[in-house]
């Protein structure tokens, strides 16, 4: 699949949501929802389908508003016993392999001064997405599909104003192809507060198809009554997507906010879930 193509069905499945979302929990019809995409049904059927492996019908499931409670209810990931029943190797739904390294608090003190960060804009499931990375690894990875193009490199650009830039994205390609094809190395580098960093160390551990609450993250990196600051930690995360600040709900159940748009979060969540439950379905077969 070209990087056009996946814009194309991202913008087919963002449609599709806003449609579900004024439906209000009525199941619309395949017929109904191919026609407001102006597509016939067969054509909308293999969009979805191979998008996310299921039917627009199951994939509506997905999309609903109570979907992150039952997340919450049936994929719920204690972080503090993730590591011990295997949970974050185990549950990876391709063959993407994550290493990554922080950079020093002293270094990270000096906003990027004397750091090069190559950059590029790539076409990805979720829209477009602009990529960062040094020659240690992706240091950011935000989405342009609803703050738009210059508010998301302007994003980026701010958070590390002494770096020198170079747009370069033959150079990271192969990376960034790994992270969007889902399969082979990326490497990440880690750039932030030693704080921040805590927090983002265990969302890494959160399993593809399973949530964690921000409280939840508080226990694991040791302050339990941080959760504020964990909630501020996670919306600071330079590399979404591989970072799964996505799989962080509130207590509530409900979804909570998304720096680059709670679209993309609940997009993200439902692709990972239909994933997942493909995945499962051929292992049982």
């Amino acid at each position: 699949m070209d990087g056009s193509e996946q814009q194309y069905h991202y913008q087919v499945i963002r449609r599709a949501i806003d449609e579900i979302d004024r439906a209000e929990g009525t199941p619309l019809s395949l017929d109904a929802l191919a026609g407001r995409m102006n597509m016939s049904p067969a054509h909308f059927q293999r969009v979805f389908s191979r998008w996310v492996g299921v039917s627009p019908k199951r994939y509506q499931q997905y999309l609903a508003l109570g979907h992150a409670k039952s997340l919450l209810r049936d994929h719920f990931t204690t972080l503090d016993t993730a590591h011990a029943v295997g949970l974050s190797g185990s549950g990876r739904l391709h063959d993407l392999f994550l290493t990554w390294e922080a950079m020093s608090p002293g270094d990270y003190a000096r906003q990027g001064d004397g750091v090069t960060i190559h950059w590029g804009w790539f076409d990805s499931p979720f829209g477009p997405a602009i990529t960062m990375a040094t020659d240690r690894g992706i240091c950011g990875l935000g989405f342009a599909g609803e703050t738009g193009a210059e508010a998301a490199m302007g994003d980026m650009l701010a958070r590390w104003p002494r770096a020198d830039f170079v747009e370069d994205p033959m150079a990271m390609r192969p990376m960034v192809d790994a992270v969007f094809d889902q399969k082979g190395e990326a490497a990440l580098h880690l750039m932030g507060a030693p704080f921040q960093i805590k927090v983002w160390e265990a969302l890494l551990t959160i399993p593809t198809g399973h949530v964690t609450t921000y409280s939840e993250i508080a226990q694991a990196v040791g302050n339990p009554k941080a959760s504020r600051a964990v909630g501020n930690a996670v919306g600071r995360n330079p590399v979404s997507f591989l970072i799964p600040c996505h799989r962080a709900l509130r207590k509530s159940g409900e979804m909570g906010g998304y720096h680059w748009g709670q679209p993309v979060k609940r997009a993200i969540l439902a692709w990972e879930a239909a994933r997942l439950d493909d995945e499962e379905a051929i292992g049982a077969a």
